[in-house]
């Protein structure tokens, strides 16, 4: 061999042998229930980059969700957006309006389209496309259920295994469960339906389960004083003025759980996103049902999306879809479930061996899935925020007595479509 061909050769070889460059990504995510779902979104991190030395994955724990999202969109104004942030279902039509996501369907082949984002359950879909595109991948999405204290039935003489079928009889198991001492303090409330930050999302399941819907299928409509709503919110008024049976006021959100283990409340409504949390720190045996409707079942969906956020090269994007496509997957979602209690979004997922024994021995995991059954879309609008806040105003001001509930909701009626007049 000449000394030319040697030196070539020995150029090709030390090229080969130098590995690609590695395709950085910045992933922001927020943590808006108790466990530690930060941990586990590390530990998934760190496996799929274990399995794919080529991609490098920052993952970014941001704080709340309002947090992560105000941060990711500062980034993207700035120049320097993440490629991909987890965010709540209901920023989508936000995103879109703002045009800072791509839609999923870019990177996908038809078959990965019909399989992959096919094989989700259709009620978190729901607040997922919009036009026929997918613009949200569901991962962290929940749904709330029902969580009782067996042995705050078993003490009342109530059937410790059978939690309340619907509304009415919700209402006369807290007033035998409510409990008050010498002086006539009440000691346990009989039900704590937590209405501080986002009354909206528990109350849209009372709305649902009295056969109602709150906004139409595109994000431009609500219907927040049909008479469906008006009764679902005089229902949940009258649950401390009227039934006794629920402390008064504006009752905290993120002190909920607290409030169940501490025996301040002996029925609690929450995300089934809690339910790693309640089962690692109940101090008695508890059960999980479906939340008890005024006619018939019915919940929000809730919880958080991926997004792909618009202004990265299509390498780096398509390494993107590829860790979400992954983190998605049966093995890695039937892991995410089990660690932090958020429902696994396929039914793919609960049939890995795994879940299967997760379930057996844990059948209360079980209620969220099927009462995706009878979910409806989580509130989400164009103006999303504005439209959410008045919403929540109105809630708030009839839950504290400032006015009747169908004042309130009227109020937010006529702000609402005057808002969303822009978008029909």
């Amino acid at each position: 061999m000449t000394l030319r061909s040697a030196l070539f050769a020995s150029i090709a070889l030390a090229a080969f042998a130098v590995p690609a460059q590695a395709i950085d990504l910045e992933f922001y995510f927020p943590v808006a229930v108790g466990g530690k779902p930060a941990e586990t979104v590390q530990t998934l991190t760190d496996a799929y980059m274990a399995a794919n030395p080529d991609v490098k994955i920052n993952a970014i724990y941001t704080g709340s969700y309002a947090d992560t999202t105000t941060k990711a969109i500062t980034a993207a104004r700035g120049g320097n957006p993440p490629q991909l942030v987890i965010s709540l279902s209901t920023d989508m039509y936000k995103f879109i309006d703002e045009d800072l996501v791509e839609s999923f369907d870019r990177f996908l082949t038809d078959a990965e389209k019909a399989e992959w984002i096919g094989g989700f359950y259709p009620a978190f879909m729901l607040n997922s496309q919009y036009e026929g595109a997918t613009w949200g991948i569901p991962f962290q999405r929940s749904t709330p259920v029902l969580y009782w204290n067996k042995a705050a039935f078993e003490e009342a003489g109530l059937d410790p295994e059978k939690g309340p079928a619907n509304w009415a009889e919700m209402v006369e198991m807290g007033k035998t469960l409510t409990k008050k001492d010498a002086n006539g303090n009440v000691t346990q409330w009989g039900v704590h339906i937590p209405s501080s930050g986002f009354p909206s999302w528990l109350w849209s399941g009372i709305v649902a389960g009295n056969g109602g819907k709150l906004q139409n299928d595109s994000g431009t409509e609500v219907y927040f004083n049909s008479p469906e709503a008006v009764a679902a919110l005089e229902a949940l008024v009258a649950l401390s003025e009227t039934d006794g049976v629920q402390a008064p006021g504006i009752l905290d959100w993120g002190a909920t759980p607290k409030a169940f283990f501490e025996g301040q409340a002996a029925m609690i409504w929450t995300t089934t996103g809690n339910l790693t949390n309640v089962r690692a720190n109940a101090p008695f045996a508890f059960g999980v049902g479906m939340l008890p409707g005024l006619k018939q079942p019915g919940a929000p969906t809730g919880g958080g999306n991926f997004y792909l956020m618009k202004g990265s090269s299509d390498e780096e994007l398509k390494a993107a879809v590829d860790f979400v496509k992954w983190a998605t997957a049966p093995e890695q979602a039937a892991d995410w479930t089990i660690a932090t209690g958020y429902v696994a979004p396929r039914p793919d997922v609960w049939e890995t061996e795994k879940m299967k024994a997760y379930t057996a021995d844990f059948p209360q995991a079980l209620v969220a899935r099927d009462q995706l059954d009878y979910a409806v879309a989580e509130l989400s609008t164009f103006e999303g925020p504005r439209v959410t806040q008045l919403l929540n105003s109105a809630l708030e001001s009839a839950i504290t007595l400032q006015k009747s509930p169908k004042e309130a909701l009227d109020a937010a009626q006529a702000e609402a479509d005057a808002i969303l007049a822009a978008y029909r």
